[in-house]
């Protein structure tokens, strides 16, 4: 397994296969984070945000298209292949690169720095691939049938028979969607085979590419080596010098200039930080959530807190209270054992409260109240009228 994780020759700038696949499923990732979040955010705010979320793939789409460029001008590399510390170059052909690599490497990475060509295929390859497999995705599940056609078979594909006297229009789509169903399970197909081959030509140093893609727009991965970041420090220097850049001021913060030359920039590289702080506390959760560490810790916590003593229920009425109560109103006293029910003195068995907070057992208490004439019935301790009589008793579960 040591071969196969840094099966990468004698050539320390090329990132490994098991590097490339995770920043793949980083980026494969990101899409449907960010749906969840704003489809959460839709349900509190969907008076302004129920149209962006109905056109998410585009908004996403566009998004990222300007972020993915900032990354490709900047870095040389995507916004997921800079968290990896990773960039694109065009292929050369020399035959020792490596030593090439380390005798000059700022020639070297001029040599193979991406052009405007390169960054608008990167764009499309990383955008607008994956934007219309969404959308290719989707068309095959609504209008092809996708899980329900393979489910149900013919029955399900008779409601797309084309109807007699259909306009143009109608058997231009008929005839898309059969092309769809037909063709698109295969082409689908075919790209994952081309991926897994490339991918294992790429881990045995058989190809500079490790997908299709990459080949045909003939550029390869490689890692960020210090002459890049020397080279995106000097960067940041002169434009920080730039003559044209309005001074710091209030009425500058709002100058187009300034918003597109350092803020916007600014913005975009705050995302390398945003992301892994992110993910830390995603997984932050999970961990408390999980695991028996906050339940441990919240029952360390209420055993030090010291608790006040319980709220003293209704006393017994004292004498002169019991003047003033109605004819033939009986009342008992409390036990020395608090374990014992106040009317038959034994051991409570089945404890049932009143709403005054005494408890006695059941068949006591049900029998008390039940016999009083008002129909209502009292508390037998405090002498207290309750409410719903034997209705409002309620039982302990011990």
């Amino acid at each position: 397994m040591e071969f196969m994780s840094n099966s990468s020759g004698f050539d320390e700038n090329k990132p490994s296969l098991f590097e490339l696949i995770s920043e793949t499923q980083l980026r494969d990732l990101l899409e449907p984070s960010v749906r969840y979040l704003l489809g959460a955010v839709t349900e509190r705010h969907p008076r302004y945000l129920i149209h962006i979320f109905n056109r998410f793939d585009e908004a996403y789409a566009l998004v990222m298209l300007l972020v993915e460029r900032h990354y490709l001008k900047t870095w040389g590399g995507s916004f997921t292949e800079n968290f990896y510390g990773m960039k694109r170059e065009r292929v050369l052909a020399v035959p020792n690169l490596p030593r090439a690599s380390a005798a000059a490497p700022d020639v070297l990475r001029e040599a193979t720095k991406l052009g405007k060509k390169d960054i608008w295929k990167s764009l499309f390859m990383i955008v607008g691939v994956p934007y219309l497999k969404r959308k290719l995705d989707d068309a095959y599940e609504i209008h092809a049938g996708g899980a329900a056609a393979n489910l149900f078979g013919s029955s399900y594909l008779r409601r797309d028979q084309l109807r007699e006297g259909a306009t143009i229009q109608e058997k231009i789509k008929h005839w898309l969607k059969i092309i769809l169903r037909k063709i698109y399970p295969t082409v689908n197909a075919i790209y994952y085979l081309s991926v897994l081959f490339f991918n294992l030509a790429y881990l045995f140093d058989k190809s500079h590419y490790h997908t299709p893609f990459h080949y045909l727009i003939k550029l390869r991965m490689r890692r960020l080596n210090e002459a890049d970041y020397r080279a995106h420090e000097l960067t940041n220097n002169a434009s920080s010098l730039h003559p044209g850049l309005p001074s710091l001021t209030l009425t500058s913060l709002l100058n187009p200039s300034f918003l597109s030359k350092v803020l916007l920039p600014k913005l975009m590289d705050s995302l390398k930080l945003l992301l892994p702080t992110s993910i830390f506390f995603l997984k932050f959760l999970e961990w408390w959530y999980a695991s028996d560490f906050a339940k441990q810790l919240s029952a360390k916590t209420n055993a030090a807190i010291e608790l006040p003593p319980p709220k003293q229920g209704p006393t017994p009425p004292a004498e002169k209270e019991m003047k003033s109560m109605p004819k033939g109103v009986k009342v008992v006293g409390l036990p020395e054992d608090s374990k014992c029910c106040p009317i038959c003195k034994e051991e409570i068995t089945n404890p049932t409260a009143t709403q005054t907070g005494y408890v006695f057992c059941y068949p006591c208490l049900f029998k008390w109240v039940n016999e009083a004439g008002d129909g209502e019935g009292r508390c037998p301790v405090t002498g207290v009228k309750l409410l719903n009589g034997v209705n409002g008793l309620r039982r302990l579960m011990v």
